[in-house]
């Protein structure tokens, strides 16, 4: 039933934890604070970045901020470490699922776009941290999503072939990094990405609306067709 797939990687956000809803009210407190105005299509020209990466599009975006790169991702995780650590929830299932695959032998990854303290203490909060065998930030790599940098160094130190890797994401652009990095590639519905659903559907391999289609009366269905190749929508 699990042949061909060694290794499970999760994104984080919006995938193995229900936390994109912290976002967009972070980003509105943080731009009326410097009275900044959102660029057009802000939240699709930011998808995939590593904290890194987006701290440098502010900074190119907005040439009056005096703050550093640095100065700027600690201010943000300050703003988001409570909600984080006290409301974000794992998504529904996905702690079952989790548990069965390490029951079967697979190791288990997170690569995330997150910062890597937050990621840390987020799962430490959740009581998960000692479930995933490698976690790897985009901010530890050359280049975020969608280049398939942070998905590739997950691999290698899980010790498992790109091959054999199933990646769960959330969004098109971590879709594209799981699909760059010759993984497979299962999107997970979230609401934060409606608009995209179509989107990632067309992208990935697979879909589910949340891990329960797994977890439930479906699971030795579902996991074949997911781990031997056949598509599930």
């Amino acid at each position: 039933m699990l042949t061909n797939i060694d290794g499970i990687i999760f994104d984080m956000d919006g995938t193995l934890i229900d936390s994109m809803w912290v976002w967009p009210g972070l980003d509105d407190r943080y731009m009326e604070k410097y009275g900044l105005r959102q660029p057009e299509g802000f939240h699709e020209i930011i998808e995939g970045m590593s904290c890194e990466e987006v701290a440098d599009y502010f900074l190119e975006s907005f040439p009056n901020l005096t703050c550093s790169r640095e100065e700027m991702i600690e201010e943000w995780i300050d703003m988001a470490y409570e909600a984080y650590t006290t409301q974000v929830t794992l998504k529904k299932g996905v702690l079952n699922f989790i548990r069965k695959m390490k029951k079967a032998g697979k190791k288990i990854g997170i690569a995330t776009s997150n910062a890597k303290s937050l990621v840390d203490d987020t799962l430490r909060a959740l009581q998960v941290s000692h479930l995933f065998d490698v976690v790897r930030t985009a901010g530890e790599v050359q280049a975020g999503k969608p280049a398939p940098d942070v998905y590739l160094l997950v691999a290698r130190e899980l010790g498992i072939r790109p091959d054999r890797c199933l990646v769960f994401e959330d969004v098109p652009m971590g879709i594209l990094a799981g699909k760059n990095a010759g993984m497979r590639v299962c999107a997970v519905a979230d609401d934060f990405s409606l608009l995209q659903l179509e989107k990632k559907k067309e992208l990935a391999d697979y879909f589910i609306q949340d891990f329960r289609d797994i977890e439930q009366e479906t699971y030795e269905i579902l996991t074949e067709n997911l781990l031997d190749g056949r598509k599930y929508r």
